[in-house]
């Protein structure tokens, strides 16, 4: 995992579950820390008898069990301190349209659509395949999108009329997502897209 992810800091136990000696978890720092790309390391164990030579193998912090929220803290703190902070790459989502991937951003997304044990993400270059679950995507992408209907996910931002007690979702170029089962609540779905704007006197 450390040579397969880019990984920033790793905090390890001096003796690992499963590992053949008391000091995997320094063995482990030892074998790892010489690589360029290496992780920067927070050795955490109940004995203290390590210390001298985990800082000598260049680890930003030595944790003691117990600890307390006061030492974690100084620990991040030193973290922070040691390893550079990322630029975060905007989170986009790839699909497949037949052999070709295709990358957008989410604010490009129309709605994600369950259907027959598949599942697809609507945008402007069409309907493409996805292999996450609609619960999953929810749980990625949270209040940005709302869940009109169980097989259907809608970018909040890109409704641009909602009608009728079966709750119809016009988004751009006349694609209408219509929610079924959702009606006995239509409300709900009504006073999340009224959240962020006025103009309408509340139910």
């Amino acid at each position: 995992m450390l040579h397969a992810a880019a990984i920033d800091v790793a905090f390890v136990d001096i003796q690992l579950a499963g590992g053949t000696s008391e000091r995997d978890g320094l063995e482990l720092v030892r074998a790892q820390s010489a690589r360029p790309c290496a992780p920067a390391f927070v050795l955490a164990t109940a004995h203290s008898q390590h210390a001298l030579e985990a800082f000598d193998l260049g680890v930003v912090d030595y944790l003691t069990k117990p600890f307390t929220e006061a030492r974690v803290a100084q620990c991040l703190a030193r973290v922070r301190a040691r390893v550079p902070a990322r630029e975060a790459s905007p989170l986009r989502i790839v699909g497949r349209r037949k052999r070709a991937l295709v990358f957008v951003r989410l604010d490009e997304v129309w709605a994600f659509e369950a259907a027959e044990r598949l599942a697809y993400v609507h945008v402007p270059q069409g309907r493409l395949d996805i292999d996450l679950s609609l619960l999953a995507i929810e749980a990625s992408f949270g209040r940005t999108l709302l869940r009109v209907h169980r097989n259907w996910l809608v970018n909040a931002a890109r409704v641009s009329e909602a009608r009728g007690q079966r709750r119809q979702y016009r988004a751009p170029r006349r694609r209408n997502y219509t929610s079924r089962s959702r009606a006995s609540a239509p409300f709900a779905v009504r006073d999340a897209l009224l959240g962020n704007t006025f103009g309408i006197r509340p139910r």
